[in-house]
């Protein structure tokens, strides 16, 4: 079994009894997946991206533990410590590591994204969360016009959402 096969399995357990979060997460990595593929990522940026799809809210049961709260910025704060963990444990090498770390302490900063696997989790998470929270047309297309960067990204929100360049 590969490392991702494992990180999903974990990922599962861990958010055990919690089908909306298993579903998201699901959702986030496959839309990252199509669109790193798209975009024709290398392998390992593909594998980080990967990764990372899996593990990026892995902040929020933590940060409602602590806090009572899953705000972003807490699941950024959460997020990486728990990541790394898990990610030890399947056997990652640390530049892997640091850089899931990263976008996971990150994936709610939308200044500064300083990579494709970075911009392409953002707009996969934009994908998913617009559609679970029943966001307007409007909101799609503001995202669509401040987030979306990549090409396969544009138009699977195109396809998406209806809209129209």
């Amino acid at each position: 079994m590969d490392k991702l096969h494992i990180l999903k399995e974990k990922m599962v357990h861990f958010y055990h009894g919690d089908p909306g979060r298993i579903h998201h997460f699901l959702k986030v990595h496959s839309f990252s997946k199509w669109i790193g593929e798209e975009e024709g990522l290398d392998a390992r940026t593909q594998e980080i991206l990967e990764a990372t799809a899996f593990v990026h809210d892995i902040g929020i049961r933590i940060a409602e533990e602590k806090y009572g709260s899953c705000a972003g910025p807490l699941q950024e704060k959460e997020g990486p410590a728990a990541a790394k963990a898990m990610l030890e444990e399947i056997g990652y090498d640390e530049k892997l590591i640091d850089r899931v770390c990263y976008i996971v302490g990150h994936h709610h900063t939308y200044t500064n994204i300083d990579g494709i696997d970075y911009q392409i989790l953002v707009e996969a998470d934009f994908l998913v969360n617009l559609y679970e929270g029943n966001e307007s047309h409007e909101a799609a297309l503001t995202a669509y016009r401040k987030i979306f960067k990549t090409e396969a990204g544009k138009k699977m929100c195109r396809e998406l959402y209806c809209i129209e360049e």
